[in-house]
């Protein structure tokens, strides 16, 4: 039973280190794509136009359809198969299979494929396009939730730091050596504190939050990050160049992509469009049969019955002819089946003349067309251009904030080292040994805000030269 109960434990011991693990941001980007209800429901559209493309590929194989019909007729009619007149109730059927092919139709059947074949992998890069974009959004979210996290840790400092100095003052001013306002100004500074953490704590939770909306994560599921590891330099965006981004960007984001199969995609549509000038020639073949229920067989050998007057001498004596009567049986369904069978071949030709100028406008529109997506394409690309030198300028504006920030907290961490000792010493007041504290909290808060505003930037130069956005 003990080694039973030790086995199960080992087996459970992986999954718990796992359940325990923080989530990656790889890990928080491949559940985006797989739970974000809106990119399945954009994924629709590629496979509705991989359906059209199969469907234009199925198009230019024959058709073959079947049929039978199953008809009472009353009244006078004339019989098809027996080419009499029927005036009660007749059984009739009908079976016939047909096939026809386009032999010829102005290549129309072969550009609709391939304007369809590029449409579907336009919509395709589409779809790639919002993943990317989807992956880019986590990251952004993900990097929020790493930044509050820090600033909830730095405002728990904060906290820790007025709880410790409020214990010594308070001791100092019940021995006399400080005054009881200097208790009063730490007092507050600790409930400025704990404030500030509650709105970082807050603001952390908000940021979980969006993530977890943004993965389609339940929200009520305990989730965390597991935070990576930064280091940062000036020499990060050294290996960036704008023109460098922008040509690897063309060969790798699917929007250009997609720009560029609408645009092959309207030009085949152009030729499309053109074919319906030309003639269309067709084959087409039927094979059918029927059964009738006036469709009758000889039986035996015709016998007289009797005589009746058939005319008149020149004496004027009647002449009697026998009358002759023949026994019938319906003919059988297999018999009708085979005798009735024809078979017929022929080609039709259909040459178009005058259609209200239909043809015509449908040339001037996909040509229009054409050049619409002609022009998205070039404006796609500089859009793309431009996007990436703003990205650079913004990480460049980052990085210079960043170093800045920097700088000014490692200053005031000194400045608040040397406060810290004056004030434990009694020679600085709790006034401004409050404000220098304040001071460092502004100045690491405002680093924090630099250095993931910068690694969000150098993030976004990585998506456009298409590299992972993980760390």
């Amino acid at each position: 039973m003990k080694k039973s109960i030790l086995f199960n434990s080992l087996l459970l011991t992986p999954v718990f280190l796992l359940a325990q693990s923080g989530w990656t941001l790889q890990q928080c980007i491949d559940y985006a794509w797989k739970n974000n209800l809106t990119l399945k429901q954009n994924a629709l559209s590629a496979d509705i136009n991989a359906v059209n493309y199969m469907q234009s590929k199925a198009n230019i194989l024959p058709t073959l359809n079947m049929g039978a019909s199953h008809t009472y007729n009353n009244g006078q009619k004339i019989d098809p198969y027996t080419n009499r007149f029927a005036s009660s109730t007749i059984l009739s059927e009908n079976f016939y299979a047909q096939a026809q092919v386009t032999l010829w139709s102005g290549l129309q059947q072969y550009n609709n494929v391939k304007k369809n074949q590029y449409a579907y992998l336009s919509s395709k890069e589409t779809y790639e396009q919002q993943k990317n974009d989807l992956a880019l959004n986590v990251a952004s979210a993900f990097l929020q939730v790493v930044y509050n996290t820090e600033l909830q840790k730095v405002a728990e400092q904060q906290v820790s730091i007025s709880s410790q100095q409020l214990d010594r003052t308070q001791k100092l001013a019940d021995a006399g050596s400080v005054a009881l306002s200097s208790v009063y100004d730490m007092k507050a500074q600790l409930a400025s504190d704990q404030y500030a953490l509650v709105s970082a704590q807050n603001n952390n939770n908000l940021s979980v939050l969006a993530l977890k909306q943004l993965l389609y994560l339940d929200s009520l599921n305990s989730f965390f990050i597991e935070k990576p590891v930064f280091e940062l330099s000036a020499a990060d965006l050294a290996a960036y160049k704008v023109e460098d981004i922008y040509q690897m960007a063309l060969k790798s984001q699917h929007k250009i992509k997609s720009a560029e199969y609408s645009l092959l995609s309207s030009e085949k549509n152009v030729s499309y469009a053109r074919g319906k000038i030309s003639p269309t020639l067709s084959l087409s073949g039927t094979l059918a049969t029927g059964y009738s229920g006036l469709d009758v067989t000889p039986v035996g050998t015709p016998y007289i019955t009797g005589l009746y007057p058939s005319g008149i001498t020149s004496t004027g004596d009647t002449v009697y002819a026998p009358n002759y009567h023949q026994d019938t049986k319906k003919t059988a369904w297999a018999t009708q089946f085979k005798n009735n069978l024809n078979k017929s071949i022929g080609f039709s030709l259909y040459i178009p003349l005058f259609n209200g100028l239909s043809t015509a406008s449908n040339i001037k529109i996909a040509k229009l067309q054409m050049l619409s997506n002609k022009y998205n394409y070039d404006i796609t690309k500089q859009q793309l251009y431009k996007t990436i030198a703003q990205a650079y300028a913004d990480a460049q504006a980052a990085l210079n904030k960043y170093v800045s920030a920097k700088m000014a907290y490692e200053a005031s961490a000194q400045s608040f080292s040397f406060a810290e000792q004056k004030f434990n010493a009694g020679a600085l007041n709790s006034f401004d040994y409050n404000n220098s504290k304040n001071r460092i909290l502004k100045t690491q808060t405002d680093m924090l805000n630099a250095k993931y505003d910068f690694i969000f930037k150098l993030k976004v130069l990585d998506y456009y030269e298409g590299k992972s956005l993980s760390f």
